[in-house]
């Protein structure tokens, strides 16, 4: 079984928008766009998308074709270790809540559409449960 990578567009709440499972072998860069297709058009209040540095070559392409402003968040250049960088621990935060599943936190799925599947429900379970008082 190859591994997979998780392709995420979260809003600022951390709520998955639209996800794509990809070989493990696919650059972000190049899920890009094929994750970005998916949610064009459904997601009327999107106006910037915030994203790592290597997505600054789709840039060009998300404003021309979807209309969005994408800022990326570099990493400053005189930084030495771990930096908190902003808006970058949204996703980060939602990578984390989903690796607290057991059936996600490894790639057990052989088919990508079974662990969007499994994305999805997780997501489902952590918003019904937030729905709930303590």
């Amino acid at each position: 079984m190859a591994g997979r990578k998780r392709h995420l567009l979260v809003d600022t709440l951390g709520l998955i928008g639209a996800l794509l499972v990809s070989p493990g072998d696919v650059q972000d860069r190049d899920a890009a766009k094929p994750l970005l297709e998916k949610v064009k058009g459904t997601l009327p209040r999107l106006v910037v998308i915030w994203a790592d540095g290597a997505s600054t070559a789709v840039v060009a392409w998300v404003q021309a074709t979807c209309g969005w402003l994408m800022q990326t968040i570099l990493r400053p250049l005189d930084a030495k270790g771990w930096v908190l960088l902003p808006k970058r621990w949204i996703v980060e935060r939602t990578f984390a809540w989903l690796g607290r599943y057991r059936r996600l936190s490894k790639d057990y799925e052989a088919n990508p559409s079974s662990s969007e599947a499994w994305i999805f429900i997780a997501m489902i379970h952590r918003m019904a449960r937030k729905m709930v008082p303590a």
